[in-house]
């Protein structure tokens, strides 16, 4: 079966750009695609990947402020976002 445009795997994992409330992006962040699917989707991601930032923080001494956002690497901006920040140039 084909997989969905812009979905990118590399071997067992699923990649995510994630978006922080504070206006930062992190790129390329790497999920098992075992705890994704079913009826939760990509929910699941949004909490490995918050787990995954505290990991960081400890190690780093530097704290991540909370997600806004994850998609998919690969997939297109959705509209409500662009308008978002077009509102907020202006």
């Amino acid at each position: 079966m084909a997989r969905k445009p812009g979905t990118r795997t590399v071997g067992e994992f699923v990649l995510f750009d994630v978006y922080y409330e504070d206006g930062t992006q992190r790129s390329n962040r790497r999920v098992p695609a075992a705890a994704l699917g079913g009826l939760d989707g990509d929910e699941p991601a949004k909490e490995i990947i918050a787990e995954q930032d505290a990991e960081i923080a400890e190690k780093s001494g530097q704290p991540r402020g909370p997600i806004k956002s994850i998609r998919r690497a690969g997939e297109p901006e959705p509209r409500e976002m662009k308008k978002q920040e077009r509102a907020s140039q202006h």
